[in-house]
């Protein structure tokens, strides 16, 4: 019998080696060159209505070599108001969303865990269910439902509740109404995942023991399931900074926010250095959380 070309060995050594490289090219190819190349765009001078192509490096005379680095556009986007302003609504929109879909989706996720096995499958599909229609047509939607004339201010005059429409669209509430519509589900299928998995019988024990269900929520609880709401608050709060549909939509075209800023520099002012300058701050701004998140995972892993 001829002996195998590979040992057990080297075929277990290579599986590892492919379960690391394939995530680890993944992140290279798809996520640290393109943004290699915005960060190198923004430390160059603005070209007319095209990506700047100038080298940052190059050859002097004397055979030295020169780093050619342009910060105007960072000093820019931090010392004119616009962008700070920006930046703050976009921080603003994302903290108020993230507080109001744990608020909605932690008792919804509860009620969806604490539920027999024959119904979580079908409450979960009701909660993905809006993912299956464009993202762009549920925004619509909810402009004909918040419109003057819409869905909500023709029933409150029908009834008699109100005597004129009211004015609940192109504002903040509906910025709120729609952005919190549309994260919902990435804050309850994280904390779904992890009240799932919670003993139940913690619970009756101790309310065996005297706890009032306030206490029990309040000490078992919640500190049991406060892994599902960091990664639900992140996996909401991410994507929430850079939102450019719901608020320009919903909020009017008055609504400033950081996805706008990088819409106008990109497509109307065609200034490509400072748009990605935009976004290389927006991506650093970010990685405080995802360390955050990082680090709260690996101290949870150490515990026994």
């Amino acid at each position: 019998m001829s002996a195998p070309i590979f040992s057990n060995a080297q075929t277990r050594g290579f599986g590892r080696f492919l379960a690391v490289a394939v995530p680890y090219g993944w992140f290279l190819v798809f996520f640290l060159a393109p943004f290699l190349i915005v960060a190198k765009i923004s430390l160059s001078t603005a070209a007319t209505a095209i990506p700047p192509y100038e080298s940052l490096v190059s050859w002097a005379d004397d055979g030295a070599l020169v780093l050619t680095l342009h910060f105007n556009n960072y000093k820019l986007i931090f010392s004119d108001p616009v962008y700070l302003i920006a930046y703050a609504s976009s921080l603003r929109n994302a903290a108020v969303t993230v507080i109001f879909t744990l608020l909605l989706g932690y008792p919804l996720a509860y009620f969806i865990a604490s539920r027999s096995a024959k119904w979580r499958a079908p409450l979960l599909m009701l909660v993905m269910m809006p993912f299956w229609t464009s993202f762009l047509i549920r925004v619509y939607a909810w402009i004909g439902i918040l419109k003057p004339n819409g869905v909500i201010n023709s029933a409150l005059l029908w009834l008699g509740v109100i005597d004129k429409p009211l004015d609940i669209l192109n504002n903040q509430f509906a910025v709120y109404l729609g952005m919190v519509y549309a994260y919902l589900p990435f804050m309850v299928l994280p904390l779904y995942a992890h009240l799932e998995k919670l003993d139940w019988s913690l619970l009756e024990a101790a309310g065996d023991l005297g706890a009032r269900p306030a206490r029990v929520f309040r000490e078992v609880t919640l500190p049991l399931s406060m892994p599902g709401i960091v990664a639900g608050s992140l996996l909401v709060f991410i994507p929430a900074v850079g939102e450019y549909i719901v608020p320009t939509l919903l909020g009017g075209p008055d609504t400033l926010t950081i996805g706008a800023a990088l819409w106008n520099e990109f497509f109307s002012n065609h200034d490509w250095p400072v748009a990605s300058t935009v976004a290389v701050a927006l991506v650093v701004l970010l990685v405080g959380p995802l360390m955050a998140l990082q680090n709260y995972q690996a101290k949870e892993e150490q515990k026994p």
